[in-house]
Order: structure tokens, then C-alpha cells, then sequence
């Protein structure tokens, strides 16, 4: 097992500049996963870890080792792909035992590691089978079993869940973070999908337009995003965005949108000042923070339901106000007619805030 170190990165393709510049370590034993939308580099990125494409700027180390000039097969990484890329032709067995005889390894020696490898992956009854009479989730594990054989010094996974149904997702998932755990491989694993990311990975590298957004684990990415892409990127339903104006009155600084006033502390109204380019702002706040006012107050504000999502135990509730949708999460026991104007505020403690014109945060 082997860290992975990126610095400075770039792949071009032509004159589109899909990877920009990512420096990103993956310590040893460490899951990481590649997050962000289609597009994003994330795929393009992964590939040059592998050895598939050769990067146009930048390093990448194995360990202390530059691997730039390596070619794949020496890289002795296992990877994945979301088409499984199993050979229709061969039994289980053969696809298993295909990079071992490669390596042109003692028959004893092959069917001893792909007997090893199946009980595993509790394979070990499919290895007469061909990946025609396989299901979905155990062709994922054949594909899992082929890149274990070589016992690889770095898992690379690009997608492997995505052609699953949505219940055998949620087991793979679980499936897969153990085993890396057990097994300690260095593991880098490429989704678009978030809860992927969330629920498995040790840290989240967060990737938009070719660039790297944010490194974190889940709750540093959740709670601290680092810009506007980021905060909107992570978290379902996606936080609420308002843009507002900081003010500064007689009686102390406010936000200020069409639909409210919120007056703020002095130590946030210091950090916007001393941070932000301008007096226009976006605040952020998640849905789990929105929720019906008790009280009168200068943050309260009058919110038409425009829809209900129930989700069994919670709801979410779409509220309209000035043009704007706002998202709030709150107990099934809420009760309230489409069209019906009711009290809201935001906790004031979890706000976020944004600068709007370099989406940077603030707060």
C-alpha cells in the first residue's frame, strides 16, 4: 500500500482544460472519493492516476516515486469501472485469474489466490458461471475480485455502483467501505453522487469545472462549506440561497432581502465587513434550519406553502415568498394548506454567508 500525491495537475484535451491544477495527497490506507458533477475532471483525473492518459502539467507520486512516465501495468493499481468490464466469453474463475496470468504467475499460485479472493467476496459458488448468468451486484463483485487478485498498491474505482437498483446500492455501499477498511489499500473512488461520497469515503474532494473545491470529511463539507458550489453541491434537499444586502442602522447591522430583515451580531457583521468585496450578499441557510416562528421578531418573515414533500418521518416543505422557493424540513406532524401564509425564521447560529461576487464564504 502507497500514498498518492497530486501536484499541480492539469490535463488539457485539445484547448479544454479538463483538470486545473489539483494538488491532493491520499494518504496510505486512506478512502477518498472524487466528487462532483458530469464534466467536473473527476474521471479524467483518476484515469491519470492510472496511467491511461498522461497528464499535460504537474506530478504524480506513488509513494515518493514520480509515476508519470509509468505505464499502467506497472503501476500495479486495480481499478473498477461502472461497466464492470468483464470478459463475456470467460467463467468467473477466468476473469478472477486474468491479471495473474498476465503476470504469467504458477497455476497453483492463481487458483489458490482466486480461491482466496472469491470467499471474500462470497463469490466462491460463481466461479463456473459466466457474467451473462450473473445479477447486476455479483458481476460488481467479479469486477471487485479481478482488480483484489493483483493485490494492488491503489484501489481505483470509477463508479462501480452506478448501474445497481437502489436497494443493492445502499448494500454495496456498506459492502465496500468495510472491506477497504479490512483491507487497507489505498482507495480513490469517482461519483457524482453525494451520499456515495458521504457515507463511504474517509475525506471528499470536491471538484467543479476541472478544479478542486474543498477537501473534507462529510460534516466538514456539510457544516463548513468553502463557497457557493460547494455549499450547494452537498446536502439533500441543497441549502437555500437568498441574496440580501448588509446594512448598518442606528439600532445595529441587518441583512436585508425583499422578504425580510435579520439583524445580525456585531462579530458577523465585522467578519462580512472586513471579507466581503461588496454590501451584496447571499445568505445560506440548510432546510433543517428554516422552521415555523413562534414569536414575533424582526427575523420572522411570511412564507406561502407552496408545496409538501412527505418523506414518512419528516416533510419538506416548500415555501414561496417574493419569488424566492425556500425548503424547510420539519416533522411529520406539521400540518398546513397549500397557499396558506405562515411565520418563519432561520436559526441564526447556522447561517451561512456568501460573497456574491466571488461566491467565496464569508460566514
Amino acid at each position: 500500500m502507497v500514498s498518492v500525491s497530486l501536484e499541480n495537475l492539469t490535463k488539457y484535451f485539445g484547448r479544454v482544460k479538463a483538470v486545473d491544477n489539483v494538488n491532493l495527497k491520499i494518504e496510505d490506507g486512506e478512502f477518498i472519493a472524487l466528487l462532483g458533477p458530469s464534466g467536473c475532471g473527476k474521471t479524467t483525473t483518476l484515469l491519470m492516476i492510472a496511467g491511461i492518459y498522461k497528464p499535460t502539467r504537474g506530478k504524480i507520486y506513488f509513494g515518493d516515486k514520480v509515476v508519470n512516465d509509468l505505464p499502467p501495468k506497472d503501476r500495479n493499481v486495480g481499478m473498477v469501472f461502472q461497466s464492470y468490464a468483464l470478459y463475456p466469453h470467460m467463467k468467473v474463475f477466468d476473469n478472477i485469474a486474468f491479471p495473474l496470468k498476465l503476470r504469467k504467475e504458477p497455476k497453483d499460485f492463481i487458483k489458490k489466490k482466486v480461491k482466496e479472493v472469491a470467499e471474500l467476496l462470497k463469490i466462491e459458488d460463481l466461479l463456473d458461471r459466466k457474467p451473462s448468468q450473473l445479477s447486476g451486484g455479483q458481476q460488481q463483485r467479479v469486477a471487485l475480485g479481478r482488480a483484489l487478485a493483483k493485490e494492488p498498491d491503489v484501489f481505483l474505482m470509477d463508479e462501480p455502483l452506478a448501474n445497481l437498483d437502489a436497494n443493492l446500492r445502499v448494500i454495496m455501499r456498506v459492502e465496500l467501505k468495510r472491506l477497504q477498511k479490512r483491507l487497507g489499500i489505498s482507495t480513490i473512488y469517482v461519483t457524482h453522487d453525494q451520499v456515495e461520497a458521504m457515507t463511504m469515503a474517509d475525506r471528499i474532494a470536491v471538484l467543479n469545472k476541472g478544479r478542486l473545491q474543498q477537501v473534507g470529511d462529510s460534516k466538514q463539507l456539510y457544516d463548513e462549506p468553502t463557497n457557493l458550489f460547494v455549499a450547494s453541491f452537498i446536502g439533500s434537499p441543497p441549502m437555500n440561497f437568498v441574496e440580501c444586502t448588509l446594512r448598518e442602522r442606528e439600532d445595529g447591522t441587518y441583512l436585508e432581502a425583499e422578504a425580510f430583515k435579520l439583524k445580525i451580531g456585531e462579530n458577523i457583521g465585522r467578519t462580512i465587513k472586513e471579507n466581503a468585496t461588496s454590501a451584496d450578499l447571499i445568505l445560506g441557510v440548510r432546510p433543517e434550519d428554516v422552521s415555523v416562528s413562534k414569536r414575533k421578531n424582526l427575523g420572522t418573515f411570511e412564507a406561502e406553502v407552496y408545496a409538501v414533500e412527505p418523506l414518512g418521518r419528516d416533510i419538506i416543505v416548500n415555501l414561496k415568498t417574493d419569488g424566492t422557493l425556500i425548503k424547510m424540513i420539519t416533522k411529520s406532524t406539521f400540518k398546513a394548506e397549500i397557499g396558506e401564509k405562515i411565520p418563519v425564521e432561520f436559526d441564526l447560529n447556522k447561517i451561512h454567508i456568501f460573497d456574491k461576487k466571488t461566491e467565496n464564504a464569508i460566514f
